[in-house]
């Protein structure tokens, strides 16, 4: 990995393809902002003092709705909308399982 540019060249890593099976879930510690009204469940949502709403996260930094045993989405039909824009293996998929893994 080399960081040019302010840019990371992904092209050295090992295995640069994700897959279901491959995936760590790198993406789940990311903050992610309430934009739109997708059927969250309230239990998964935080509220900051000026009524932001956020994906609730754990003390250990993971969302809220990641069951850890299986590294899955527990809502996945009803996550938000950054969650279903961020795509499986694109560019910030693999950003972020270099600055997790």
């Amino acid at each position: 990995m080399s960081l040019k540019n302010n840019t990371i060249d992904v092209t050295n890593l090992p295995d640069p393809e994700v897959t279901c099976a491959s995936c760590e879930a790198c993406c789940c510690r990311l903050e992610v902002f309430l934009i739109t009204d997708t059927g969250v469940p309230d239990r998964f949502i935080e509220t900051d003092q000026w009524g932001g709403r956020s994906m609730a996260q754990l003390n250990d930094g993971w969302c809220a709705a990641l069951d850890r045993n299986t590294m899955m989405c527990t809502i996945y039909e009803k996550r938000p909308l950054v969650c279903r824009e961020f795509v499986m293996g694109e560019y910030e998929c693999i950003v972020e399982r270099i600055a997790h893994l």
